[in-house]
C-alpha cells in the first residue's frame, strides 16, 4: 500500500491548539538546564549566580549564564543588581515564572516515581 493512499485523520481545533501549546513550552523550556534553574528558584526561592551554580552540579558558568539571559527574556525570572561590594546579582521566578508551579511539581512527582520503579525491580 502506498502511504499517500493512507488516510491522515483530521486534528480538532482544540488538538492543533494543544499541540501548538506544548511546542510553546518546549521551546521556552526546552535544553538541559532550564526547567533545573526554574525548579532550583522555585524550590530553593531567590538565589545568586554562584549558589545556582553550585546547586546546578555539572553546569558551565557561560551556559548558566546564557540560560539565565533567556529565561528572563522570555520573563520567566527577574534579575536583580544589589549595590554591594563587589556587584551581587540575584535571580527569582516572576509571577509568569511562578506560574509553572503545576508543571514542576508534576515532573518533579514523575521523575521520583520513575527512578523508585527503576530500583524497584
Amino acid at each position: 500500500m502506498d502511504l499517500a493512499q493512507v488516510a491522515t485523520p483530521t486534528l480538532t481545533p482544540e488538538c492543533q491548539m494543544m499541540i501548538v501549546g506544548i511546542r510553546d513550552t518546549q521551546e521556552l523550556l526546552g535544553g538541559k538546564w532550564k526547567t533545573e534553574i526554574i525548579g532550583a528558584l522555585y524550590y530553593g526561592g531567590k538565589k545568586r549566580f554562584m549558589d545556582l551554580k553550585r546547586q546546578l552540579s555539572g553546569i558551565a558558568p557561560k551556559v548558566l549564564s546564557k540560560e539565565l539571559k533567556d529565561l528572563e527574556m522570555n520573563h520567566l525570572i527577574s534579575r536583580t543588581v544589589l549595590d554591594t561590594m563587589p556587584i551581587t546579582v540575584e535571580y527569582e521566578l516572576t509571577e509568569q515564572g511562578k506560574s509553572l508551579k503545576i508543571v514542576i511539581e508534576a515532573m518533579a512527582k514523575w521523575g521520583i516515581n520513575y527512578r523508585k520503579q527503576l530500583f524497584e525491580k
